[in-house]
């Protein structure tokens, strides 16, 4: 595995949206969205064990997983391709008690309805071992290619995405 350079693996320790993507019966591929967690350099994503990514990885243990940010002048992107297992019972719990604190507030987490209704939604975790890493910063190809002429003004360049 080709190692993580340290201001990626910060960039996954924030707090991003994800999209998982794994393989269907057919050969095309399923993509969704996804809260994640990225400790010891894994990723795990809860999931409902009923869902096409979790009958998916059941039947092809293979992923990948790419966190983004689009910023105009700030676009990054880490992608990782691995191996992914299936956590259940207990340890899924415990993995999941922390992923929900890093996309709810303390009052969803809280509430009667809303912190136990996400917590028993995601019954399974997925753990990805990334095997390959692909990853862009688009402030690498201005230092690269404009002498970063495009990150100290982004907004003079670059039209807002919607």
């Amino acid at each position: 595995m080709a190692n993580l350079r340290d201001e990626f693996r910060e960039f996954l320790l924030g707090r991003h949206y994800a999209t998982l993507a794994t393989l269907n019966d057919d050969g095309t591929i399923h993509t969704t969205p996804v809260w994640y967690m990225f400790e010891g350099d894994k990723f795990f994503v809860g999931s409902t064990s009923t869902s096409r990514k979790v009958r998916n990885l059941i039947a092809r243990p293979q992923a990948t997983i790419m966190v983004d940010t689009r910023r105009p002048g700030n676009e990054l992107w880490v992608s990782a391709s691995g191996s992914a297992d299936i956590i259940k019972g207990d340890e899924s719990r415990q993995v999941t008690a922390r992923i929900l604190p890093r996309y709810l507030t303390k009052d969803a987490l809280e509430d009667n309805q809303i912190g136990p209704g996400f917590a028993a939604a995601d019954d399974i975790t997925i753990c990805i071992t990334p095997k390959h890493w692909r990853s862009w910063s688009s402030k690498e190809v201005d230092q690269r290619y404009f002498g970063g002429r495009l990150t100290s003004s982004p907004e003079k360049w670059f039209r807002p995405v919607d």
